[in-house]
């Protein structure tokens, strides 16, 4: 396991760089984000360690960051003065462009796996803006009325973009369709509806909404979503069927879940990092057949459903757990996580699940 100090930095997220295995970025703010300076990190994963090739101090608070899918050295940082800055690691401290359109903390960016000519922000103000980069201003904007902590492009549609929201909602929305009053909105899913029962099975009880914090798309199966949040519990979504309620719930987190995201390696294994101070690997039970998952139920948790199960988790941080990713590259385990704890952890998600 690798170690850097992010210090007088707690970090908010971690990502892999799309283009070099060994490159990472860290979106990180002083004071756990609360008042006060942000620092956007670059490291570099070498024989001696890892190294802060170069770092940007701002203003504010930086919350969520995105490589960019066309140029390797471009990378956007979500800003808590409502501000998404563009920097570019080869030339001077400051960006090389902001926008400034939202009116709250943004908390998250996220650049089309598609359509590389676009990115899109969230934020606390209750809305979701499409940008180009070469554009002063956003191409739409999308109001989801309630603050939005995590929005994504889908990878497997350049036109189709979901978000997570403080409503407990994961909504869909699709370009394609007309900006009509709907604002191409074209799903909406109450999170926290029960699973239907299975025949048989008597009907689960619904849990209170509670605010959904993060979501992802599966990268394999193109109609699947994981979400997160206050609640502890990752539940998994079919959009197909948005009626029949989660398809898998996997608890085991103490504390709400911060970040989930899919592998990009294989179609049923998802990484969770939480305030629990722990990263957990799980499968969502979609790769193993029925007989199999049968023999993996826990009838003694009334909320597992869906044949999951935690596959291993790995505790060496000290404080929150805000940000995890997976790398692209190389054997299928390798992945990097950082929190609150002022430390970004590298290491294999194989190495927790021995013995699984």
């Amino acid at each position: 396991m690798l170690e850097f100090r992010t210090q007088g930095f707690n970090g908010y997220s971690v990502k892999y760089s799309p283009f070099f295995d060994s490159r990472l970025a860290v979106a990180a703010s002083a004071n756990y984000g609360l008042v006060g300076n942000g620092r956007l990190y670059i490291l570099n994963l070498t024989p001696n360690g890892i190294v802060a090739e170069k770092w940007f101090d701002t203003q504010d608070s930086l919350y969520d960051t995105a490589w960019s899918e066309t140029n390797e050295n471009q990378l956007l940082a979500a800003s808590g003065d409502g501000s998404i800055k563009l920097f570019d690691i080869t030339l001077s401290d400051f960006p090389i462009a902001t926008w400034q359109e939202h009116a709250r903390e943004v908390f998250s960016v996220h650049w089309n796996l598609i359509s590389k000519d676009t990115f899109l922000s969230s934020s606390w103000d209750g809305t979701i803006k499409i940008w180009n980069p070469n554009s002063n201003a956003s191409l739409t904007t999308l109001p989801t009325h309630s603050c939005t902590y995590s929005a994504e492009f889908s990878p497997h549609s350049p036109s189709v973009l979901s978000s997570v929201s403080s409503d407990s909602q994961l909504r869909i929305f699709d370009l394609r369709t007309p900006a009509s009053a709907s604002n191409h909105l074209t799903l909406n899913v109450p999170i926290h509806q029960p699973p239907k029962p299975r025949m048989g099975a008597a009907a689960s009880v619904g849990i209170p909404p509670s605010e959904a914090l993060t979501h992802d798309w599966n990268k394999y199966r193109d109609t699947i979503i994981a979400t997160a949040g206050v609640d502890r519990l990752i539940r998994t979504f079919d959009i197909r069927a948005p009626g029949a309620g989660p398809i898998a719930v996997l608890p085991g987190h103490d504390y709400a879940v911060r970040r989930v995201t899919w592998s990009p390696h294989l179609s049923d294994m998802l990484l969770s990092a939480s305030y629990d101070m722990t990263c957990r690997v799980w499968t969502d039970g979609s790769a193993m057949g029925v007989d199999q998952q049968n023999t993996m139920h826990q009838p003694q948790d009334p909320m597992f459903y869906g044949g999951g199960k935690e596959m291993g988790r790995m505790g060496r941080h000290t404080e929150f757990v805000t940000g995890v990713d997976w790398c692209l590259f190389g054997a299928e385990g390798w992945c990097a996580s950082t929190g609150w704890d002022e430390r970004v952890l590298v290491w294999d998600c194989r190495a927790v699940m021995q013995g699984q």
